[in-house]
């Protein structure tokens, strides 16, 4: 029975039935041939487009991958138990998107935005498409603020700015994730928000990933987007897409944020699995031939927009794995045509105990010196020809020549220089202490020290600068008298 109070709902119904024509309704209607390994061929459904997403009667969701004369391939996103040959098949009339927004700060996401920490779905009023164009020339501005990592050897060598793309590359177990969580749990107090997408990693290594993010407090400004290595590989192509829409998000109303991608070696294979299972035919390691497209729409979206649509920035540190140091291999040189410069980690100064392992000769930031503080730049320039100079030296004297007292002297500065460089793992530190080091390394202050002593030394610099509140824009001759009074 209708309340008297709501005369207006009565009213609005008997309109609504007073309009209401009987007509057939025409859908298309596809059925499933068969399925396995994450891809199903369907047959039907001869509107379908690539990308279009598809709702299985069962329950399950799939996107378009792949279309033939007779049928066509779709990578399946959810797969219930029940799907299986002559399950209906429509077209959602959907796009494949993501919820975005704040609220997905601290949290654990899948590439669809399905919660995986135990807690209720996240409350986004909007959605974002997972795969968008790049922004275009006139919507981007140059970079020009640096973007600080908290380690020694980048900042003041290989120096990244917001909204570059800087590649971290080298063989398993040498560093790569290490350097890139480290520059997640530097972004603290910085006004960065970060994303952390993690690509066909074993449970175990996510979960230590996300425990070291929140035991540093990280998880405050990051959202962490997983393709588990056991899950879907639909889901492990859709990862990298999924976690750039998160950043965008933020991008686009002027944010500054960080997209990790853990790793994109990952992501090729998982595309060319998907590929292959499509029967697409294989080109160069049986990778399709769009795989250099597949990564440089992702790269590309990474930028920094001009002032009239923002101003925020997107600086993306893709991560890829080498085999054997080759560097000239199909995905690495993929990425580091696309990418403005790489990081490159050596197996052989890893072994050697030089931590992090980063080969400056093979490192390289194409714009990031751009963004670099003046005061960095000027004397971070002089350290660097120092250690350059140094290892050509220690190659030559391998073969026992006599060196003359100059010589012999730079040789010295040069390992005092590398003890400087060293540094462990979850200890960031700020751009004022690299600034003061360098000064006093540039000063010759470490000159006599012995190697052993260097990291005793460093800490009551650090402690000094950090009690001190002295900043870049200080004037240098300041920065001598308390350098000298911390370091006596």
């Amino acid at each position: 029975m209708v309340k008297p109070s709501e005369p207006r709902l009565l009213e609005e119904l008997q309109q609504r039935l007073a309009r209401y024509r009987m007509q057939p309704r025409v859908q298309e209607q596809g059925r499933v041939l068969s399925v396995g390994d994450g891809i199903a061929w369907i047959e039907g459904l001869p509107s379908a487009a690539m990308d279009d997403l598809l709702d299985f009667e069962d329950g399950s969701t799939g996107v378009v991958f792949a279309l033939g004369r007779r049928r066509l391939g779709a990578i399946l996103l959810e797969e219930t138990e029940r799907l299986t040959a002559g399950t209906v098949v429509h077209r959602s009339g959907r796009l494949l998107s993501i919820p975005v927004g704040d609220a997905l700060i601290g949290r654990v996401m899948d590439p669809l935005g399905s919660p995986l920490d135990g807690l209720e779905p996240p409350a986004c009023i909007q959605r974002r498409p997972l795969d968008t164009l790049s922004p275009p020339i006139v919507e981007r501005d140059f970079v020009q603020q640096p973007l600080y990592t908290g380690c020694k050897i980048v900042d003041t060598m290989i120096p990244i700015g917001r909204g570059q793309r800087q590649l971290i590359i080298g063989d398993e177990g040498t560093g790569r994730s290490s350097l890139a969580v480290d520059t997640v749990i530097h972004q603290k107090g910085q006004g960065v928000l970060c994303v952390y997408v993690l690509i066909g990693q074993k449970r175990s290594a996510v979960v230590s990933t996300i425990e070291t993010l929140r035991r540093y407090g990280a998880m405050d400004y990051t959202t962490v987007v997983v393709g588990e290595a056991f899950a879907l590989p639909g889901l492990k192509y859709l990862a990298p897409m999924a976690g750039c829409a998160i950043a965008e998000y933020w991008t686009r109303r002027g944010r500054d944020t960080l997209v990790v991608y853990d790793d994109l070696s990952t992501h090729a294979y998982t595309y060319r699995e998907l590929s292959l299972l499509l029967r697409r035919p294989p080109g160069r390691e049986a990778y399709p031939g769009d795989i250099f497209y597949l990564h440089s729409r992702l790269l590309e979206r990474s930028t920094r927009l001009s002032a009239d649509q923002g101003g925020g920035s997107m600086t993306a540190l893709p991560i890829v794995e080498t085999q054997q140091g080759e560097i000239a291999a199909y995905i690495p040189t993929n990425l580091i045509s696309i990418t403005d410069g790489q990081i490159y980690l050596d197996t052989h100064l890893f072994a050697a105990g030089f931590r992090p392992a980063i080969d400056i000769g093979r490192s390289v930031s194409r714009i990031g010196g751009k963004a670099q503080h003046p005061r960095i730049k000027e004397e971070a320039g002089r350290m660097k020809l120092d250690y350059l100079q140094f290892l050509e030296l220690e190659v030559f004297t391998r073969f026992g020549a006599k060196l003359e007292e100059t010589m012999a002297k730079k040789l010295r500065r040069g390992r005092v220089l590398r003890e400087i460089l060293k540094q462990e793992r979850l200890h960031p530190l700020p751009i004022e202490f690299q600034l003061a080091w360098l000064i006093a390394f540039n000063e010759g202050w470490f000159d006599d020290l012995p190697p052993a002593e260097v990291p005793a030394r460093l800490a009551r610099l650090e402690a000094g600068v950090k009690a001190s509140g002295l900043g870049l824009d200080d004037r240098r001759d300041v920065w001598l008298q308390h350098i000298k009074r911390w370091l006596t």
